[in-house]
């Protein structure tokens, strides 16, 4: 998959080790996806379990991911190389956008 290489060569230029983890992280999922492709009867089927590969931790809150998710799916199972990049990255920036919205919400304080 060449969303593969493209983010292994984004991780060996990657001066952060945050970034570098998220895209360590990113890739190893990635190539989940290649094995479930391979192991999988159908789309359908690949799609599913797809869904479970990590998205959020736990999986927990991926269902908020489905509209982004389900057709980036799509494209990996299809190897659609254009889709899947286009696909990527409205996924990564939704998945950042929940991410961030979790972390930038503020802590309840008790009152004093």
């Amino acid at each position: 998959m060449k969303l593969i290489s493209e983010l292994e060569g984004l991780f060996a230029r990657e001066e952060s080790l945050f970034r570098a983890q998220l895209l360590r992280e990113e890739v190893a999922r990635l190539r989940k996806l290649e094995a479930l492709k391979a192991s999988s009867p159908d789309a359908a089927s690949f799609v599913a379990a797809g869904m479970r590969a990590g998205w959020t931790p736990g999986d927990a809150r991926t269902h908020e991911l489905v509209d982004a998710l389900t057709p980036f799916l799509q494209a990996v199972y299809e190897n659609d190389e254009a889709a899947t990049v286009e696909r990527w990255n409205a996924l990564y920036r939704l998945r950042m956008e929940r991410l961030l919205g979790c972390l930038s919400t503020p802590v309840p304080r008790p009152s004093d």
